[in-house]
């Protein structure tokens, strides 16, 4: 059994771990938050370029546009040349958070041989680079920092390769929060747009629709608007995903400190059970000696008796 002195060590070891995990806990609620706060300031503005491209779409259903998918296209999706956004974190220590969305990337990129990779945070950099799979390119420092402008970047260039006809769709991978504590991985489209995805709207934007008046045209009004709803789009899984990160890493850091609390409270007993053993035995020694000594003197008293 170990000695006293080494249990303290490692009480005294997890206890400083702790402290890391507690803080990495608290700094991660923290950049939580934040994030939030910043994705419900501009989601009602994207939320309104969701609505006017709806109401185009339910306006004009025969409406023909590079950004939009009629159904029409000769094309199998296998055939398609496909671009893959795939969001992961910067660092790790955030549980199964960039396990899960790596494993649906991959899934993925097996199932066509003619795509493009797009990576945001370093996991994923690492994670393919070791693998041998090739990277076309990498956002650098937009995990960490979501912003309108990293998502206006990272839209601009897929624009730009969908309007040169070298990709022909453009997914994303990425993480979506459902609740506090349930996180889902998500593989959507982002180009070309699908009309039946935006053929959902309330009862009372229905009956306004024949007030819509759209110049020069719906298709010149299209391509304002679906560039900057990408953007929205962007910016939202790239927070989403940021958000996901920190709240698997609060509850990584919660499983962690729980663990070393129940850690610490088996090595206390331990060390107790330790030290009253030790202590038993010094009793024992002295009591020992004790009725040694005693027998000793008494042998020596009946000796001079006699």
């Amino acid at each position: 059994m170990s000695g006293t002195r080494e249990i303290s060590g490692r009480i005294k070891g997890i206890r400083d771990t702790k402290k890391i995990t507690n803080a990495m806990y608290l700094i991660s609620s923290t950049k939580l938050k934040k994030a939030r706060d910043g994705l419900t300031g501009t989601e009602p503005y994207f939320q309104t370029l969701e609505s006017m491209i709806a109401r185009i779409i339910r306006h004009a259903p025969d409406i023909r546009h590079p950004y939009l998918d009629d159904g029409t296209s000769p094309l199998t999706h296998s055939q398609k040349r496909q671009a893959y956004i795939v969001i992961t974190a910067d660092k790790g220590m955030a549980g199964a958070y960039n396990h899960n969305v790596l494993k649906l990337a991959r899934q993925q990129l097996e199932q066509n041989e003619n795509w493009q990779l797009f990576v945001v945070g370093e996991v994923g950099r690492q994670y393919f680079t070791a693998r041998g799979i090739h990277i076309d390119k990498s956002f650098l420092y937009t995990a960490q920092n979501p912003s309108l402008h990293r998502a206006r970047s990272i839209a601009g260039e897929m624009l730009d390769l969908f309007d040169k006809g070298e990709i022909d769709d453009v997914y994303v991978v990425y993480t979506r929060m459902k609740n506090s504590l349930a996180m889902e991985t998500q593989f959507t489209r982002l180009l070309p747009l699908s009309k039946d995805d935006f053929l959902h709207l309330p009862e009372d934007d229905r009956q306004s629709l024949d007030q819509v008046s759209l110049l020069p045209s719906p298709e010149v009004a299209l391509d304002h608007i679906i560039p900057n709803y990408l953007t929205g789009f962007l910016y939202g899984a790239l927070v989403e995903s940021f958000c996901c990160e920190q709240n698997a890493r609060m509850l990584a850091m919660s499983a962690a400190n729980d663990n070393a609390d129940q850690m610490i409270h088996d090595l206390s007993v331990r060390y107790n059970r330790v030290r009253q053993a030790a202590i038993t035995q010094e009793i024992t020694e002295v009591v020992s000696g004790a009725q040694a000594l005693t027998q000793s003197t008494s042998r020596q008293g009946g000796d001079r008796t006699s």
